[in-house]
C-alpha cells in the first residue's frame, strides 16, 4: 500500500492540481519507468483512472494504467512487443520490468450505437479531452508518478473528500455510452463507501432496464466483484434500490417481503436475512459468496402459511434452491464446477438440522466431501444471521477434530471387482451392497480390506446358491 499526503493545491479555470508524496512500491516505480520511456519519445503520458483513486484513499494498489498522447502506431515503433489487444480502441497491453500495463491513447469518442461500441474513435493530443470521456470523476485523475503532480479537470478529488461518486458530465450520457456504468457505479458506491450523487443515481434508475442488453458474462463478472468486495450489503441494496436488480437478478429481488418464522429468524424477511450474511462476508471466495446470495432463493416459491397456528413454512426450499441457482448461474455463464460446487452447498445446507441423528459413517461422508468447507461456512453465516444457535457448528467442528484433521474420504475396501471375484455377476444389486459395506467401513466395523472382502465371501456363501459360486 502507498503511502501519500497533499502538499500543494492550485486552482486554474479548468483544472486542479495538486501534489502528493509517493513512497513507491515495484509496481508504481515499472509504472514511472515506462511514463519515462514514452515522454522521451517526445509524447506526455501520466497514471489515470483506478490507480490515482486508490492512491489517494489509501486502498491497495494492484495495477496501473497510463494515457499516452501517442497513438497505438506511434507506441508501436519503441514499444514492437507491446500486444494490441484494444488497438482499435487505442489500448495496448505494455510489458514492463515485470508488470503488464494498460496504455490507453488520449481519445475522443462519439456515437455510440449501443450502449457500448462507439462508432467512431478519434485521437487526441488533449488529455483533458480524453478525462472527459470517462465514466466517474473519480477515475478521470492523473498523476505524473516522478513529480507526484495530480491533475484533476473533472472535480474528482472534491468528490473523493466528500465521498461523493457521481459522473463526468452528463448522467444519462454517460450510461448510454455503456450500460455496464451503472453496474460499476454501484459497485465504486458500495466497495469505497461513497454516496452516488442525486442526479447521477436518478438516471441509474431511469435506464436500469438498458441492463438486460449487456452480455450476461459481463454482468456475472460485475455480480460477483461486488459480492467479493467490501460492503457488498450496501451494494446488493442500492442494486435493489436502483431498479437494476430486478432486472439482472429478479429472483433475487423478489425474496424482499418474503416472510419467516420468527422463532427461527427474527431478524426479519428472507432478504433482510440476505444483506445480514452478505454484511458478515469477508473477501470471499465466489464460490461462498453466490451461495449466501443464492442460498434461500427458493423460499418464495415453496413459501406457505399453516392455517391453524400461522406457523410460516417453506418446505423444500433448499431443493427448488438448488435448481434456481444452477438457472441463475447458467445464465451468467459460469462453470460448470462453480455452479456444480454453489448448488451443491445450497441442495444440503438443510441438512445441518440433523446431524446429531447421523450415524458416524453418514458424518464422516459429509465432511469427506469436497464441498464440505463451503458448507460448514454457509451454515456458519445462516446460523450467525438469523437465531445464532451454534450448536451444531461446534458439535462438527469437534467431530472433525475428533479425526485428528483426517477428512478426507478413504478408499473403499469393496470394490465391484471384488464382487465379481465371489461369484456375483453385475447388475443392479451391485451399487446398493457396494454402499453397504462401504458405510459399515466408514463406521469401523472394519480393520483392513481383508476382513471385509472375507465378510463379502461369508455372507454371499450364507445365501442361496444362485447368488454365489457360479
Amino acid at each position: 500500500m502507498l503511502v501519500f499526503c497533499r502538499l500543494k493545491h492550485y486552482i486554474f479555470p479548468t483544472m486542479k492540481q495538486y501534489y502528493i508524496n509517493i513512497i513507491p512500491n515495484r509496481l508504481i516505480s515499472g509504472a514511472a519507468s515506462l511514463v519515462r520511456l514514452i515522454r522521451e519519445h517526445g509524447f506526455d503520458c501520466r497514471l489515470v483512472g483506478g490507480v490515482v483513486r486508490d492512491m489517494i484513499l489509501g486502498e491497495e494498489i494492484k495495477d496501473a494504467d497510463l494515457v499516452t498522447t501517442a497513438t497505438p502506431d506511434e507506441l508501436l515503433t519503441f514499444l514492437p512487443e507491446a500486444k494490441k489487444v484494444g488497438v482499435c480502441f487505442g489500448v495496448l497491453i505494455v510489458r514492463h520490468e515485470g508488470f503488464d500495463f494498460e496504455v490507453a491513447s488520449a481519445r475522443r469518442e462519439r456515437f455510440y450505437m449501443d450502449g457500448r461500441h462507439p462508432e467512431e474513435v478519434q485521437y487526441t493530443r488533449d488529455l483533458s479531452a480524453d478525462v472527459s470521456r470517462r465514466d466517474f470523476t473519480i477515475n478521470s485523475l492523473l498523476l505524473d508518478p516522478e513529480s507526484g503532480e495530480i491533475t484533476d479537470f473533472t472535480g474528482g478529488t472534491d468528490d473523493l473528500a466528500n465521498r461523493v461518486l457521481r459522473t463526468v458530465g452528463n448522467p444519462e450520457q454517460r450510461f448510454e455510452e455503456d450500460y455496464l456504468r451503472m453496474l460499476r457505479a454501484i459497485r465504486f458506491a458500495g466497495r469505497l463507501n461513497l454516496e452516488i450523487e442525486e442526479k447521477t443515481f436518478s438516471a441509474i434508475k431511469k435506464l436500469a432496464h438498458k441492463t438486460a442488453l449487456l452480455a450476461p458474462e459481463r454482468v456475472g463478472d460485475e455480480l460477483t466483484a461486488m459480492l467479493c468486495g467490501r460492503h457488498a450489503e450496501k451494494t446488493f441494496g442500492l442494486l435493489l434500490e436502483s431498479g437494476i436488480l430486478n432486472t439482472v437478478l429478479p429472483e433475487v429481488a423478489e425474496l424482499k417481503g418474503v416472510e419467516q418464522e420468527k422463532t427461527f429468524h427474527p431478524e426479519g424477511d428472507v432478504w433482510t436475512h440476505t444483506l445480514i450474511m452478505l454484511s458478515l462476508l469477508h473477501a470471499p471466495d465466489p464460490d461462498l459468496a453466490w451461495a449466501v446470495l443464492l442460498h434461500d432463493v427458493g423460499k418464495k416459491r415453496c413459501f406457505s402459511r399453516d392455517p391453524d397456528t400461522g406457523r410460516i413454512r417453506a418446505f423444500g426450499h433448499e431443493k427448488a434452491g438448488e435448481i434456481m441457482s444452477r438457472e441463475i448461474m447458467g445464465r451468467f455463464r459460469f462453470s460448470n464446477a462453480r455452479i456444480q460446487r454453489v448448488s451443491t452447498a445450497i441442495a444440503n445446507h438443510m441438512r445441518f438440522a440433523n446431524v446429531r441423528e447421523m450415524r458416524v459413517a453418514k458424518l464422516k461422508q459429509m465432511i469427506g466431501a469436497e464441498t464440505f468447507p463451503l458448507e460448514i461456512e454457509l451454515h456458519r453465516l445462516d446460523c450467525f444471521s438469523s437465531h445464532r444457535i451454534m450448536d451444531v457448528y461446534l458439535y462438527l467442528l469437534d467431530f472433525v477434530a475428533a479425526q485428528r484433521g483426517v477428512t478426507r474420504l478413504p478408499e473403499p475396501y469393496v470394490r465391484g471387482a471384488d464382487l465379481i471375484a465371489a461369484g456375483m455377476k453385475p447388475g443392479p444389486e451391485f451399487s446398493p451392497l457396494l454402499a453397504d459395506y462401504y458405510e459399515r467401513q466408514l463406521s469401523g466395523e472394519f480393520s483392513s480390506p481383508e476382513a471385509a472382502r472375507s465378510d463379502l465371501i461369508a455372507s454371499l456363501a450364507r445365501k442361496q446358491p444362485n447368488t454365489a459360486g457360479r
